[in-house]
């Protein structure tokens, strides 16, 4: 976790706690809030959450971690492409850069994380030798489709759109909705 972390600078964490700050401050304060360089109670307390169920998760997965952490970190990040797709950018600022801005639609988008997606699910069909394991992980990849989408959708409504804080919120709640579910799994 702390690598996660220390590679990204803290980023998608903080776009959590901004988020969860923005949803509770209610709809006429919801970007003020989350613009606000303090964090507020929701923010503390959604970083608290997330990390004691991430850490719970990783130590009932233990030495599967680095087959099932690849997988979450993968719909994680997708699911932004959901988030892009389907909703309008909400800006701080009037001259703000939107991601739309260069956006070529979801089928070029994906289609890299998607060749990525069978790569490693190919490597794992091959490498897996329970049986078990290998319906899990194919689970797992289900599971994950309906997670990188619902998330953001909710998100999505909730807010009114997307920035790079619900962003980075939405990879914090997929990640950590796919470790809780494998964990429930094993």
């Amino acid at each position: 976790m702390a690598s996660g972390y220390l590679i990204t600078g803290g980023l998608h964490l903080d776009g959590l706690m901004d988020t969860f700050d923005g949803i509770f401050a209610g709809k006429k304060k919801r970007l003020k809030a989350m613009k606000d360089s303090k964090v507020g109670s929701f923010g503390v307390q959604s970083l608290v959450f997330i990390t004691l169920i991430q850490t719970a998760c990783i130590l009932k997965i233990q030495n599967l971690i680095f087959f099932v952490l690849p997988i979450c970190l993968f719909w994680g990040r997708f699911s932004n492409l959901f988030f892009i797709e389907r909703f309008k950018y909400l800006s701080f600022k009037k001259k703000s850069i939107s991601h739309k801005k260069f956006w070529n639609g979801f089928k070029k988008e994906s289609l890299i994380s998607i060749i990525f997606l069978l790569i490693f699910t190919a490597y794992q069909l091959v490498s897996i030798t329970s049986q078990a394991i290998l319906i899990k992980f194919l689970i797992l990849i289900l599971i994950g489709i309906f997670l990188s989408y619902s998330i953001p959708n909710i998100l999505g409504n909730k807010i009114g759109g997307f920035n790079g804080d619900a962003c980075g919120a939405s990879v914090v709640l997929v990640e950590t909705a796919m470790l809780f579910m494998y964990a429930i799994l094993l």
